[in-house]
């Protein structure tokens, strides 16, 4: 055996797709949160063009879920608000999945190979303590 670190599953012919990294993993209260099955719900959003979605830490719960998105151009002149996807994510998850924050920026962090790390990105977006 080999550990990556890699989580994934197996379908019913034996194929394994891999679907996160256990250390990308939110635990909120207990609650172990994949974030690219936020990721993905997000992205379904006509007006998200990318989506990264990461743990913060949290006084009671441990972490607490929060994204980051790129936005599109709008051709109505009405860009989507924080409060407008927060809202399409009620609808599409469940509480504790749900983010409770959603940064809307131009660009979402990368590396220097250009892979985005939700660390990365986490420490980018999280709130600054003094």
């Amino acid at each position: 055996w080999f550990r990556t670190g890699d989580q994934g599953v197996l379908d019913a012919n034996g194929y394994l797709t891999l679907v996160g990294r256990l250390k990308e993993l939110i635990n909120r209260g207990g609650e172990k949160i994949s974030p690219r099955e936020i990721d993905e719900v997000l992205l379904t959003h006509p007006a998200i063009a990318e989506a990264v979605c990461f743990g913060v830490p949290h006084r009671s719960w441990g972490e607490e879920v929060a994204a980051a998105v790129v936005l599109r151009p709008t051709e109505s002149g009405t860009p989507a608000t924080e409060a407008n996807l927060l809202a399409f994510c009620k609808e599409r998850l469940a509480d504790f999945k749900r983010p409770k924050q959603i940064h809307i920026t131009d660009v979402i962090p990368r590396t220097a190979t250009g892979k985005i790390q939700r660390r990365v990105v986490a420490q980018a977006f999280a709130p600054q303590t003094s």
